[in-house]
């Protein structure tokens, strides 16, 4: 997207997209996909504002779910339609990135390269969340005879397992289920262990795509402005509604008011699940506060012939709730007593938080990327920005205790990028530049925030870097208040998300919209699009309502060079 966004403002620039994988769409890219693979999302929500998918051309219904298959096909689709597959480098690897007095030095790696170097005026580090997967590193795996992968390898690694087979997988994310209900359906034969870390953050939030007695589409729900509204929200008064936020997070009576709206949410949630009508369900029932969740809220988009909890019920898929002790042979010892006999092992157990290559001259925190920190207590700033955020939000001092047996989960030791040992989280200004580097404009960042409104963000994002590499964009004069708010929207996290991963990286649902709000405001463009209060507040927001960006910043930005 950022890409498309550039090249529209810059039609002569030359430019080039360095690619790891061998496909086009990260996630979506081919060698990733597997049977059954669908996104969370229904038609409509999962696409660019100026390309919508359309049913004729991708055969997705209204109030379906996009298969991994279409998404793919519509990425390339919207490579092709605005001419960027030409500038794509598959199967290259970035492995390092040196700023010098001719720009930014890339070294690459990749077969058949003709030269590993690389010069350019602008980098926009695009990797994500999901690049490099985490490993654990149990007691006795060098001794496991069965293959353990990463979920990242399920797509190339399904159809190599020998049937009938017991297949082990560990974790309790989307990922996790979405693995376990893969094998659960390859064939009749197999049972499939669900294995969730006793000493981790427990089952994800699964919830149907509609949810309230209303039967609300709850991707709908969280792009509704009045329900934005409850989530308290660092950069949430970009919205516009003051008092509303004031009243709600800012008096005794308003806190009892959101308390209430996500007690109700959870709670419904749970009776649609129905976790409490079976024992084996029940062991999926979420430990955690879903107010404090970030984006691993998830929706239950498995077939209804083909239900997860069915399976659960039918011991199709066991759940275990327990640490891996150690492994040997085709065996795995879990802290409860069992023994899991297995076939394979499907790791679902997270992903690197920094990206997957060494930016210098510079250390890590130089950069605003996560790095390891030996301060125990934090600093000024920190102290300063904490205060703050708990004093407009007083309800984030009750944290919720999400397992008091929690422990990181156990990786290689030499493993310096693992995220238990990164201690210190992204620092961005806006989510997107170093506060370091603000004045260069050589260097951004898109894609961090992890969040369910990807396409959205993605295009507004895409504007907003294009517009300060050009120097168009206005940036504060004063850096420490780029610092300081790149450390309050960074830190805000680490209150607001325990449950997810705030602590480590923006993550975040409710506040996508504010978020889209504010970036827009500083673009000088209109972030209340609906055209009435009424609307504002009840009708939700969708790709559709941020079509032709680009036409109206270079509207906005002419008007200004005339002027």
């Amino acid at each position: 997207m950022f890409a498309k966004v550039f090249l529209e403002q810059n039609p002569s620039a030359t430019l080039v997209i360095l690619d790891s994988a061998q496909s086009i769409g990260g996630v979506w890219a081919t060698e990733r996909l597997y049977p059954g693979l669908k996104t969370n999302n229904m038609l409509g929500t999962y696409e660019y504002p100026d390309f919508p998918m359309d049913e004729k051309t991708f055969g997705v219904k209204p109030g379906e779910f996009i298969p991994g298959p279409v998404v793919h096909r519509y990425l390339d689709a919207f490579a092709e339609r605005f001419n960027l597959k030409h500038r794509i480098q598959f199967g290259t690897k970035v492995v390092s990135a040196i700023k010098g007095v001719d720009g930014w030095e890339l070294c690459l790696s990749a077969e058949g390269l003709e030269s590993p170097r690389l010069t350019a005026q602008k980098l926009v580090l695009a990797t994500g969340n999901t690049s490099e997967p985490q490993l654990p590193a149990f007691p006795g795996a060098e001794t496991f005879t069965a293959p353990m992968f990463h979920v990242k390898d399920l797509a190339a690694r399904i159809d190599t397992i020998p049937s009938p087979r017991e297949i082990v997988v560990i974790g309790g994310t989307k990922s996790a289920w979405d693995a376990a209900h893969a094998f659960a359906h390859v064939d009749g034969n197999q049972t499939v262990h669900m294995v969730i870390r006793q000493s981790g953050h427990g089952p994800i939030w699964m919830a149907p795509p509609r949810v309230t007695p209303f039967n609300l589409w709850l991707e709908k729900l969280v792009h509704t402005r009045l329900l934005t509204l409850f989530s308290p929200c660092i950069w949430g008064l970009h919205d516009g509604f003051v008092k509303s936020r004031n009243f709600l997070h800012g008096t005794a009576f308003g806190r009892w008011i959101v308390n209430a709206f996500w007690h109700v949410l959870a709670d419904d949630v749970r009776k649609l699940n129905g976790y409490d009508q079976h024992h084996e369900t029940s062991q999926l029932q979420p430990w955690s506060n879903p107010m404090f969740l970030g984006s691993g809220l998830s929706i239950l988009n498995y077939p209804k012939d083909r239900d997860f909890f069915s399976l659960v019920r039918n011991k199709k898929i066991q759940v275990h709730i327990a640490d891996v002790v150690s492994m040997n042979g085709d065996t795995i010892h879990l802290s409860n007593g069992e023994k899991l006999v297995s076939d394979a092992v499907v790791c679902s157990t997270g992903w690197k938080h920094r990206p997957p290559l060494k930016l210098s001259p510079g250390s890590d925190a130089y950069y605003g990327l996560p790095h390891a920190t030996t301060s125990s207590a934090p600093d000024e700033l920190l102290q300063t920005v904490d205060k703050e955020i708990l004093t407009t939000f007083p309800r984030l001092r009750d944290q919720p205790v999400q397992n008091p047996r929690m422990t990181p989960m156990p990786v290689e030791e030499h493993d310096s990028s693992a995220p238990s040992n990164l201690n210190a989280p992204y620092k961005l200004y806006k989510f997107m530049v170093p506060p370091s580097t603000i004045g260069d404009r050589s260097l951004g960042f898109v894609g961090v925030p992890s969040t369910i409104s990807t396409s959205i963000i993605a295009s507004i994002q895409a504007l907003w870097l294009t517009a300060y590499f050009s120097g168009e964009l206005a940036m504060p004069v004063d850096k420490h208040a780029v610092e300081y708010e790149a450390t309050l929207h960074s830190r805000f996290g680490y209150w607001r998300y325990p449950a997810g991963h705030g602590a480590q990286y923006p993550d975040f649902v409710f506040d996508a919209l504010p978020y889209c709000d504010m970036l827009l405001q500083q673009l000088g463009l209109e972030s209340h699009r609906k055209g009435n209060v009424l609307k504002e507040l009840f009708y939700p927001y969708g790709p559709e309502d941020y079509r032709n960006l680009v036409d109206e910043w270079r509207g906005r930005s002419g008007k200004e060079k005339t002027a």
